[in-house]
């Protein structure tokens, strides 16, 4: 397999996440510690939402009953943290959290330039606990598959974007496979499967695993309080990296999952046990994901049966489709080629234009051709 497929498995991305410096620990599921010393003033914050709806955030702890933790044998049943952001009816609240210190603290300790809990002072726009907005039509749900070793805050900004526009969103930590992950009795865990050297039969072996995990989250939102807000007949699935890689597995194993987006996912394996028919988006930077940069990408798409769109956008890391397009500035790391708030902006607009088209139904001609509006993506094919 070429280098650069590898980074959009997302085990070398050298911004902010660097799962390869935490492949050492010792202990079979560690744990970090944030640093208490004295912080530079550094701002983080990320990009307003374009939508008119005030966001509102609420974190669930949701434990998978009888199936243990598939990476840390004694660590008992599943535990994953999932983020939910919805339209709200009014900013009231304090601000939604970005990442805890101990959070930011994993995330950042490969640049002793950076604060250790300069992450953990983001500024978001959603606000923790504000009341969901009243409507008599229930609203479409996206769920939202984090890349290998990013944690789910790193998705904040499109889950933002969205929710202003009247989507319930929801983000899940994959336990053990972020970078770090703050359970609800103060511990924090680190990424065990980074511990193991990435291969295409790796990878395969923990996106069966985020499949579980994406259909158990599913399973938990419908039968819960947001269970009262989202119509189900309108649910799609976005995925970063791995997570992207996971969308079209999660597409073939139910059938709630309507439509899906893969940003910037090498696809294991290349050729699905069932073809894909339901409308689905692949988003990628050029330099991984032109047809002669990522083998996966052309074999798999013939197998996709429905609407499908492949689309890169030039200038751009792995990262760009992260908050770490901004962040990465903000904390005064290298940064790509194209400014982190239009590759942000870019992410929003297509992905939003998507589940507008499959979920809501309304035309959305930006799907159609290349835009000049937007000139650094390009359509490879469609």
């Amino acid at each position: 397999m070429k280098r650069h497929v590898l980074v959009a498995l997302g085990v070398a991305c050298s911004l902010l996440a660097a799962p390869a410096a935490h492949a050492q620990s010792p202990s079979p599921s560690p744990t970090v510690q944030p640093s208490t010393g004295p912080s530079p003033d550094v701002r983080t914050a990320l990009p307003a939402p374009t939508g008119r709806q005030p966001v509102g955030f609420g974190s669930l702890h949701l434990v998978d009953s009888g199936r243990p933790d598939p990476w840390v044998p004694g660590f008992g049943d599943r535990q994953l943290m999932v983020s939910v952001w919805y339209p709200a009816a009014r900013a009231s609240g304090e601000p939604a959290p970005y990442l805890t210190a101990a959070e930011s603290a994993a995330v950042l300790a490969p640049y002793k330039q950076v604060p250790p809990d300069a992450l953990a002072r983001t500024r978001t726009h959603a606000r923790a606990g504000a009341p969901p907005v009243a409507t008599k039509r229930r609203l479409p749900l996206v769920l939202v598959s984090p890349g290998h070793a990013f944690p789910r805050a790193t998705m904040t900004s499109l889950a933002e974007d969205l929710a202003s526009h009247g989507y319930v969103v929801a983000a899940v930590e994959h336990t053990h496979e972020s970078v770090a992950t703050t359970l609800p009795d103060g511990r924090t865990v680190g990424c065990v499967t980074c511990q193991k050297k990435m291969t295409p039969e790796w990878g395969a072996t923990i996106t069966a695993s985020r499949v579980k995990d994406m259909r158990f989250v599913l399973d938990e939102l419908l039968r819960g309080r947001w269970g009262r807000l989202v119509d189900r007949s309108r649910i799609a699935m976005a995925g970063f990296s791995l997570g992207g890689n996971a969308v079209s597995q999660v597409m073939a194993a139910d059938h709630r999952v309507r439509a899906g987006v893969n940003l910037d996912g090498s696809l294991m394996p290349r050729t699905p046990a069932e073809p894909v028919r339901r409308p689905y988006l692949m988003l990628g930077t050029e330099v991984n994901h032109t047809p002669a940069g990522d083998e996966s990408w052309p074999e798999f798409w013939p197998h996709v049966r429905g609407w499908k769109r492949w689309l890169t956008v030039s200038g751009t890391n792995h990262a760009a489709f992260t908050d770490y397009a901004v962040l990465q500035e903000q904390v005064g790391l290298p940064a790509q080629e194209l400014d982190g708030e239009r590759a942000v902006a870019v992410t929003r607009t297509y992905v939003r234009s998507f589940v507008d088209r499959h979920l809501l139904r309304e035309r959305r001609p930006l799907l159609d051709g290349p835009s000049p509006a937007y000139p650094e993506v390009k359509f490879w094919r469609g």
